[in-house]
């Protein structure tokens, strides 16, 4: 199983938790982040450990190239003492040996292998890590702001916007009536600039009246010349 498998499956798991608990979402945000952190700590010392095995298996390889070779340096001075049945029983422990190294280095092999996918996977998640926690302020962000949206659409569908502008009404009506009550005390109470009015409004009515009789005398002298 990969590291990002089991990454999922242990962040899946307690996302799952939060969501059942309807918790906060900077939680989740932070949880996933955390998640990651310590995946990526224990990768590392996993990896750390397979390279130290790996060392060690190294080590044990060379000791058995050595043995080997002295067995082929041990084959070598027997055929040279014309001790042939020494130099094949040499030569037969050297096989072992070469087995045994043949068997030890594709141990390594595997090791080299597993420390390759081993990691690019920490690069994939070291860059994974940095583009969350990058993510992450404009997540919070954006979650505080829907959570400002969310509570003045309550506010407004709660009808206390409406309750409170019925009684912006009420106040309204009431300065209202007592406005009137204060135009009814002036009522009946000439000022200066009424008193002048009805003088202005006397001389129109003076000036149409001596019209009118001088029309009206003029049409009587009319009518006795006539007769």
């Amino acid at each position: 199983m990969s590291i990002f498998s089991r990454f999922t499956d242990i962040v899946n798991a307690n996302l799952n938790s939060l969501l059942d608990k309807a918790e906060d979402p900077q939680k989740m945000v932070r949880l996933i982040i955390q998640e990651m952190e310590d995946t990526l700590v224990e990768v590392r010392s996993n990896s750390a450990r397979t390279l130290a095995e790996k060392k060690e298996l190294a080590r044990h390889l060379g000791q058995i190239e050595r043995e080997a070779q002295d067995w082929q340096s041990k084959a070598e001075l027997a055929l040279s003492k014309d001790r042939e049945d020494l130099a094949r029983s040499a030569l037969l422990e050297k096989k072992k040996l070469q087995e045994t190294m043949d068997s030890v280095q594709r141990e390594i092999d595997r090791v080299d292998e597993h420390v390759d996918r081993l990691s690019e996977e920490i690069g994939q998640l070291q860059e994974k890590l940095s583009d969350a926690k990058a993510r992450q302020k404009s997540i919070l962000m954006r979650q505080r702001t829907v959570s400002s949206r969310l509570s003045v659409k309550s506010k407004l569908d709660s009808g206390k916007v409406d309750e409170a502008l019925q009684k912006f009404d009420r106040y309204e009506a009431k300065i209202d009536g007592i406005e009137a009550q204060v135009d009814a005390y002036d009522l009946g109470k000439k000022t200066l600039a009424d008193e002048f009015k009805a003088l202005e409004n006397d001389a129109k009515v003076e000036d149409e009246l001596a019209a009118l009789k001088a029309k009206v005398n003029e049409a009587k002298g009319k009518q006795s010349n006539d007769a």
